[in-house]
């Protein structure tokens, strides 16, 4: 059995951004007027741990959410897939959610995360394997926002789905959103179904609630990127100097991350330095909130028709299936 498991645990496919790449992001990011921070480098191995303890937080309604939606339609989901998919999963974290449409589809043909926190998800797709140990699984590190490729598997299939839970197109702008589903249509070609979590507009309070938790814990997933500077590019930030806010933006329909510099201060990174004045902020992430018709829209715009939407009772969070022309 154990030889089974191992065989069905193909060799990553490596394509993780590199520490120049990283660095350039920084000192540009860090040189504007409104000093910004690529949130895809939030997620280093210790902030995917911290996000996923987010996702626990009572405060916070996404996860629970969207996973009720999933159980509630992954028959549904699998429906519309067909049998034999392979399936392709962007941003595949913790690998949890998977498991409620790996168990739903008719005979999976491969699973392909696509995540760019290597570490994170080596151990994801290793837990994974133990519980699916006759499904294909081709674990590929990339910044799935940019065209990459994916690994030739020893398996065939006759349809391809693509999964992108957690409403993590909220973080993009809508034109990024735009480009990316463009990305993910190009990737896996015309028919296929993709499967997207979108978070909805609603009462300010409870956003407000789930980006500015009780306990710290989204206080210090986003310190934890100044952490991560410090290690990797030689920073000095003192964390202790800066807060964490999370603002929402009316005309933009987003709750917006930043970090607020508590005194007039001077950071490094490397040989650059960066003045920063008391309250002046560094914006780390936007979480981008929609309407149905709203994202139907936007949907269309890259190339996918939308086939069917489930909500909760609520009308907290949406996921929407969408077909690629």
């Amino acid at each position: 059995m154990s030889k089974t498991k191992e065989s069905r645990l193909e060799k990553l496919q490596d394509l993780e951004p590199s520490v120049d790449e990283f660095r350039t992001s920084v000192i540009d990011g860090l040189s504007g007027p409104q000093k910004t921070l690529p949130c895809k480098f939030l997620y280093d191995e210790r902030g995917s741990q911290i996000f996923d303890d987010i996702c626990d937080l009572p405060e916070y309604y996404p996860t629970r959410t969207e996973r009720l939606i999933l159980e509630r339609h992954a028959r549904d989901i699998a429906a519309l897939a067909g049998p034999r998919t392979r399936l392709i999963e962007f941003g595949s974290g913790a690998g949890t959610k998977i498991r409620l449409l790996l168990r739903a589809l008719d005979k999976p043909a491969a699973y392909l995360p696509v995540e760019i926190s290597r570490e994170f998800m080596i151990a994801a797709s290793r837990e994974l394997a133990k519980s699916f140990p006759d499904l294909t699984i081709a674990p590929v590190c990339a910044d799935y926002t940019q065209p990459f490729t994916l690994p030739d598997l020893p398996v065939g299939h006759d349809a391809t789905v693509g999964f992108f839970p957690g409403s993590t197109i909220g973080n993009f702008t809508r034109a990024e959103a735009v480009d990316f589903l463009k990305v993910t249509r190009n990737l896996m070609g015309s028919g296929a179904l993709m499967i997207v979590g979108v978070d909805l507009v609603k009462d300010l309070d409870v956003l407000r609630a789930a980006y500015n938790d009780a306990a710290g814990v989204t206080a210090a997933f986003n310190l934890n990127l100044l952490r991560r500077i410090n290690r990797e590019l030689s920073g000095t930030f003192d964390l202790s100097s800066f807060r964490h806010e999370a603002r929402w933006n009316e005309r933009l329909d987003r709750i917006e991350m930043h970090l607020v510099s508590l005194r007039d201060q001077e950071v490094a990174v490397g040989a650059h330095r960066f003045r920063f004045q008391e309250c002046e902020t560094i914006h780390t992430e936007s979480s981008h909130k929609y309407r149905l018709d709203g994202f139907r829209k936007l949907a269309d715009e890259a190339g996918y028709d939308p086939i069917e939407v489930w909500t909760d009772e609520k009308n907290l969070f949406s996921v929407h299936a969408l077909r690629a022309r």
